[in-house]
């Protein structure tokens, strides 16, 4: 089964209406992402803890790495350049950090707060090799924006 990213993101929608910590949203959507596609062995954020830094947050799947530096890896050049990183094979990407020795591909996604404040990067792994497209990274990222760079209406 792939994503339904429209239904997807009107779950999502719905489960987080209201909802402004972030951690629950990364919680929730971690979920509902991870049991949404066959595609997805291992579904979560690195939170930027510190300057240049992630660390782990929410996630579905396996172990994964606990603290990942900017300069390191698929979700560090994430972080670093604010940009999605598709990644079709992992073991062809420069630096690439192995958390888990099954992941054939990837996709990482910035995650923004309303004032466009880098604060997380969605990480996706897949135990099949080029298993992510243009579409998901764009169906991705709509959810993430929906959900994370939301403006606060002031009572």
């Amino acid at each position: 089964m792939t994503a339904d990213y429209a239904a997807l993101a009107k779950t999502v929608a719905a489960l987080t209406e209201g909802e402004t910590d972030p951690v629950a949203l990364m919680a929730t959507l971690a979920c509902e992402l991870h049991h949404a596609d066959d595609r997805f062995d291992w579904t979560g954020f690195y939170r930027v803890t510190e300057p240049g830094l992630l660390k782990i947050g929410p996630y579905q799947g396996g172990h994964g790495c606990l603290v990942i530096p900017f300069d390191r890896g698929v979700c560090g050049a994430c972080a670093r350049t604010g940009q999605v990183q598709l990644v079709d094979d992992v073991d062809a990407f420069p630096g690439h950090i192995a958390c888990a020795s099954s992941t054939r591909s990837e996709i990482v996604l910035p995650v923004r707060d309303a004032a466009g404040a880098l604060i997380a990067v969605l990480d996706i792994d897949s135990d099949r090799p080029a298993a992510f497209t243009q579409a998901d990274a764009e169906a991705l990222q709509a959810i993430l924006d929906a959900t994370f760079a939301r403006q606060t209406v002031p009572a």
